[in-house]
């Protein structure tokens, strides 16, 4: 009986490498390309001009805002979604989160690590919505690995982040803008957060 080798029959050789090299290629691309977690990251929108108030809610154009993430972001696959303790926060994700029908997680806003914990651990594959503050939002991006962000501007509500964290590659940061640019009257005399 005849003994088959593969590296002396070119019929059988080539498909077995085809074979490999096509196999390699796809866990290459599940292990290496392939985006395994996005976080989605907005400042809470317009709020009230209230000096003496820590806590405002959002004003009649914040609600407008948070009306259009609703738009924005309806349809993207959103899987989870965290606002801080305050409630412009809540109050910016609360229309996207009955649309589709998702608790809101509570982070506390000077926790940062502990959300990145949540986020990577209990989210792998996901598409993350988080709503924090101007001071928060590039904190959390620089924590994720997304690269460093300034403080957003006072009167800048129209910010949205894009964080793609990868399995075994560096994370990216798509910067863009949403909603109106237009910033609410007054907003000269805001406090920060």
């Amino acid at each position: 009986m005849a003994k088959i080798r593969f590296w002396a029959s070119p019929r059988l050789l080539y498909p077995l490498i085809i074979l490999l090299l096509v196999g390699l290629l796809a866990c290459g691309y599940f292990y290496f390309l392939r985006p395994v977690t996005t976080v989605i990251l907005v400042r809470h929108a317009e709020k009230n001009i209230e000096p003496d108030n820590p806590n405002p809610d959002l004003s009649p154009e914040g609600r407008a805002r948070a009306q259009e993430l609703v738009h924005v972001l309806g349809s993207t696959g959103v899987t989870a979604i965290y606002a801080t303790q305050y409630g412009r926060t809540q109050q910016t994700v609360q229309p996207l989160a009955e649309r589709l029908s998702l608790p809101v997680s509570r982070i506390d806003s000077g926790n940062t690590p502990e959300l990145v914990k949540q986020i990577k651990s209990n989210h792998t594959g996901g598409v993350v919505f988080v709503a924090g503050h101007n001071s928060t939002v590039p904190a959390i991006i620089a924590a994720l690995g997304g690269g460093t962000y300034p403080t957003i501007p006072e009167t800048e509500y129209d910010n949205m982040f894009i964080v793609t964290l990868y399995r075994f590659r560096k994370a990216s940061t798509v910067k863009m803008k949403y909603g109106s640019a237009v910033p609410a009257q007054g907003n000269q005399q805001m406090m920060s957060k």
